[in-house]
């Protein structure tokens, strides 16, 4: 049976007693994948994470795969697999595409998400952003030349699939989520929130970064307060602006509510499914967040910025809305009217919840799987 060798950035830490500290997506991801792949799947990381935010500890031989762990910048030893999947950001793993196995990478930036994340790093000047930028065009040329040599390309959202799809014949597009059937969110989560009538219920839950926006949660709330609304803003993430958020919040009177990061699946999701009305994206980068089809599978909404990701997908979802790049003052203003009109609020719930039925955990990863399988050479194909 052909083996499924995927290779990862993944954060890790060896601790002391031998277990390891790993992403919790991570490694489930990694058993979806054993679970549908039909034959061995192991899999390679390597050290250098000072630290694991959203992970757990996990003994080797209770994770249900093979995984070896590398020190970091240690070159990939020889390991013998008939397919390897392989994340495109992984700039020294692009010269896999002119090796002996076939290479399926996976992409989800394009090269302007990563300049954007260049220009919005707030830890580097202007003369070290230059020199990054350069340097990341630089491996985008390598990128585009390994996708064409690839046995297969996947495209995590639109922006990617518009950005790779002509260079290989066999390229997926995917919408990547969490969201398993039976999370999603019920009649009675839906017709509980259409009769909600007290104070909006804004949530925004990620990582507290500058390259996703979360700068901009405070000044939102701010202007909310500023026209009158009666609303709620539970934020749930850590990250490089958690004491700018925290400040913004300690003025805000408790209508801005900072969380830690909680399990998304036995936490988040039944929390977002009872006790929100709108998820406030303020995403500058057209990264193909999993925020926006997870919360439309909690039965949420999402009014976001228009970047090449959200714009798109609120045009196809009907679940939400998109303002114009960066603008704030939009953000609040549309937030001011639906708090106004709770009917367009239900509309948009129920369509996108619609759509992201259709785009569950389970369908878009077994479509992922039979690609895999497509990519293998003729004799190895999975049957």
């Amino acid at each position: 049976m052909p083996h499924l060798l995927m290779l990862a950035p993944a954060p890790v830490i060896r601790l002391p007693d031998g277990r390891l500290r790993l992403d919790v997506k991570y490694v489930e991801g990694m058993r979806a994948h054993c679970a549908l792949w039909e034959g061995p799947v192991s899999a390679v990381v390597w050290e250098g994470a000072s630290a694991v935010p959203f992970g757990a500890e996990y003994a080797p031989d209770e994770l249900g795969f093979a995984l070896t762990v590398l020190p970091a910048g240690a070159a990939l030893p020889a390991l013998g697999a008939d397919l390897i999947a392989v994340p495109a950001d992984m700039a020294q793993a692009l010269v896999l595409a002119w090796g002996p196995v076939p290479v399926v990478f996976v992409v989800e930036y394009t090269i302007g998400t990563r300049l954007r994340i260049v220009a919005l790093d707030r830890g580097r000047g202007m003369a070290r952003k230059g020199w990054s930028a350069l340097w990341n065009l630089a491996v985008e040329r390598r990128r585009r030349a390994a996708f064409r040599r690839a046995a297969g390309v996947q495209c995590n959202g639109y922006p990617a699939f518009d950005a790779y799809a002509g260079l290989n014949p066999r390229t997926l597009l995917y919408l990547d989520g969490r969201m398993r059937r039976t999370m999603m969110a019920s009649a009675q989560d839906m017709a509980a929130r259409a009769a909600h009538q007290g104070p909006l219920r804004l949530v925004h839950s990620g990582r507290l970064e500058p390259m996703k926006g979360a700068q901009d949660l405070v000044p939102v709330a701010r202007a909310l307060v500023a026209a009158g609304v009666e609303f709620t803003l539970d934020v749930f993430g850590t990250g490089a602006l958690e004491a700018e958020v925290r400040a913004g919040a300690d003025a805000l009177g408790g209508r801005l509510r900072l969380h830690a990061p909680v399990d998304f699946e036995t936490a988040l999701v039944p929390w977002m499914r009872r006790h929100a009305d709108l998820f406030l994206s303020c995403h500058r980068q057209a990264d193909p967040s999993c925020s926006y089809l997870e919360s439309l599978g909690c039965g949420v909404p999402v009014l976001g910025y228009a970047n090449e990701m959200w714009g798109r997908m609120a045009t196809e979802t009907g679940g939400g809305w998109a303002v114009p790049l960066g603008d704030r003052r939009a953000l609040s203003d549309r937030i001011i009217r639906l708090a106004g009109n709770r009917a367009e609020l239900v509309r948009a719930a129920t369509a996108g919840l619609s759509f992201a039925q259709a785009h569950d955990f389970e369908s878009e990863f077994a479509a992922r799987m039979a690609h895999f399988a497509a990519c293998l050479p003729p004799q190895r194909t999975v049957v």
